[in-house]
């Protein structure tokens, strides 16, 4: 028996009959699932190298050494796309200089678009009584460019409180200031080593379907969440378990439902948290999976409050919510005590918050960014140099923004003086990130 339907039947199962052109039908549904031409004379006959496979040895499993392919080289390598990389790329490109930009996702924003994290969270803060928008720069441009897109996009911010935005319409946003920025862009890859010569960074290795690659680079900003390039380069490091958690958002809810989302009807939360290492796999499958059930078992309970019949669980985050793992024992270590504190640093390139209504401010100085041994590499985002205490304010989403910027103008800096990350001239980084909108107090 012929079991087949026509498009317009297909479409019309699928409910999308009345939104059909908005979708691209005809490129979702029409006779594009049969191979043209230019698809079966692109198939190629291929055979990978197997001398270049990991062996069995002794019952020991050896990497054979083998040369790289480089991909390219440029004067700033970025290593995350996330708010501190996006924020560090942009940042070095205005300076000129030829910027490379690798993340492991196929989208920008990292915690804040892929891990739902949608409260641009210390944006504002109370400064000497007054609210200060004290996260500038490309924060704020990022914020701008979603409110000129519609009342959809984020939440007021003009109040002076801390905005919620949508994830799709933030990844929409960053990846076109990223393009127009000029960066070479890959994504999909994933930096796992660094390049040495001696002690001095040279660039990264990247895993990628196109598989294992490099990058050289004058100076490379870390801004992988995690550190993992300058652990990699042998910096040193503290590392932490800490609190992971699981975003998702609901949507169908009630009009008279309190929700924190641009989108009528639409409420963004938390799973809950557990203890676990963000640097052990065991863990973050295990979190993976036990959060999920979680959030729907949540879910489900949900639909049964009066005027959530209609509820449903539009999106969980396709990345956890893992806070803190390796933070840079650097040039400068943030103690809290000291870093919400004015007068405690003279090279301070940045100052980050926890709410609108926050006493205190953490004052980021610029040799939190910089290892104390390893040259040729500049930490940005949730990985600089601090306690826990300080970690809690400047692994916000903001604060993200606020060192990446400031880690890009110092790499780009470094490139055009021809000198260490170290030996930046602290003076000029400062007015080139006030002229560039940064906040410095």
């Amino acid at each position: 028996m012929k079991n087949s339907c026509s498009r317009r039947e297909f479409i019309n199962r699928l409910g999308l009959s009345s939104v059909a052109a908005g979708f691209c039908a005809n490129s979702l549904f029409a006779d594009q699932f049969s191979p043209t031409k230019d698809e079966i004379e692109s198939g190629k006959a291929m055979t990978n190298d197997r001398n270049k496979s990991a062996v069995l040895k002794g019952g020991r499993i050896m990497q054979p050494e083998r040369e790289l392919i480089q991909k390219c080289d440029v004067d700033v390598l970025v290593v995350g796309g996330g708010p501190a990389g996006v924020a560090a790329a942009i940042a070095a490109r205005k300076l000129g200089v030829n910027v490379a930009l690798l993340e492991r996702y196929g989208c920008f924003g990292g915690l804040f678009t892929a891990g739902l994290v949608l409260l641009l969270q210390g944006t504002f803060s109370k400064v000497k009584g007054e609210t200060v928008q004290v996260a500038r720069g490309v924060n704020e441009e990022l914020i701008k460019r979603l409110t000129a897109l519609g009342s959809n996009c984020i939440t007021d911010w003009k109040n002076g409180k801390d905005p919620d935005a949508d994830p799709e319409s933030s990844k929409y946003v960053l990846s076109e200031m990223v393009r127009e920025s000029g960066a070479k862009v890959f994504l999909h890859s994933w930096g796992v080593d660094a390049v040495m010569d001696g002690d001095k960074v040279k660039g990264a290795v990247f895993e990628s379907k196109s598989g294992r690659q490099a990058i050289l680079a004058k100076i490379v900003v870390d801004a992988s969440g995690d550190g993992d390039i300058y652990a990699a380069a042998g910096a040193e490091y503290t590392k932490y378990s800490r609190y992971i958690g699981l975003v998702y958002r609901v949507g169908g809810l009630s009009p008279d439902k309190k929700v924190n989302s641009p989108i009528k009807g639409v409420r963004w939360g938390g799973s809950g948290n557990e203890m676990g290492d963000g640097l052990n796999v065991e863990d973050l499958t295990r979190l993976e999976m036990d959060l999920r059930k979680r959030i729907w078992d949540s879910f489900e309970k949900t639909k049964k409050a009066p005027g959530n019949e209609n509820a449903f669980l539009l999106d969980v985050a396709s990345q956890l919510g893992v806070r803190i793992t390796r933070l840079l024992k650097g040039v400068t270590h943030m103690a809290y005590d000291t870093a919400v504190k004015p007068d405690s640093y003279k090279d301070i390139i940045g100052i980050a918050s926890k709410s609108p209504s926050a006493k205190n401010q953490v004052y980021i100085p610029y040799g939190a960014l910089v290892p104390k041994t390893v040259d040729n590499v500049i930490a940005a985002g949730r990985c600089i140099s601090m306690d826990l205490n300080s970690a809690e304010t400047c692994r916000l989403i903001p604060a993200c923004f606020t060192t990446g910027m400031a880690a890009g103008t110092a790499a780009a800096l470094a490139v055009k003086d021809n000198c260490t990350p170290r030996d930046v001239n602290v003076g000029k980084l400062q007015g080139i990130l006030k002229e560039n909108g940064a906040y410095l107090g």
